[in-house]
């Protein structure tokens, strides 16, 4: 086999690989980003939870305060004081409540990863099937034609992804307002 056949057998050769390979690992990270949003919608789910049934503690323990102030002669700081900490313990549930929503952002950035993942993965296999058309008889003019084929699909591919992702993250149901990340 000549030096020119040799190369261009190895240049289909490394298409071919770079394509399968790609396609390979984007495949693993769309499972691992996968995992990670359910686990991640799991721990917010119990974290909500968790901070609702402290907040149902606590206002039981303020209604028996409550009643406890009401039956003993407690001066009128005291039991100003008592209330002053129940609304403190509420703004601060409600605030740990309100910034575990960081859920929904973070989704919204594991889906755009996902679907680059996904449209990654389509221009690897452009490449791939681009690189099918280098035969070992190819002549070194085909195979710079074919090249720039594959250069021009890739740009192309490359274009439609990139159009196709919301570059944007945004919450807009937190209590202070709307946030936009990116």
């Amino acid at each position: 086999m000549t030096t020119e056949a040799l190369l261009r057998v190895q240049l289909r050769r490394l298409l071919s690989g770079l394509s399968d390979h790609g396609h390979q690992h984007l495949t693993e990270v769309e499972t691992d980003l996968a995992q990670t949003t359910i686990l991640l919608s799991e721990a917010i789910e119990k974290l909500g939870a968790s901070f609702m049934a402290i907040h149902k503690a606590v206002s039981a323990q303020q209604e028996a305060v409550d009643k406890l102030l009401t039956a003993a002669s407690t001066t009128p700081e005291v039991a100003e004081q008592l209330r002053s900490m129940q609304g403190e313990i509420d703004t601060h549930v409600n605030s740990a409540v309100t910034g575990l929503q960081f859920q929904d952002m973070t989704s919204q950035l594991i889906g755009r990863t996902v679907r680059r993942v996904t449209g990654l993965r389509d221009v690897l296999g452009v490449v791939g099937s681009s690189g099918s058309g280098v035969l070992p008889e190819s002549d070194t003019e085909q195979i710079a034609d074919l090249l720039e084929r594959i250069n021009k699909l890739l740009d192309e591919q490359s274009g439609k992804l990139e159009s196709r992702l919301w570059k944007q993250v945004s919450q807009t149901h937190m209590n202070s307002g709307e946030i936009e990340l990116f």
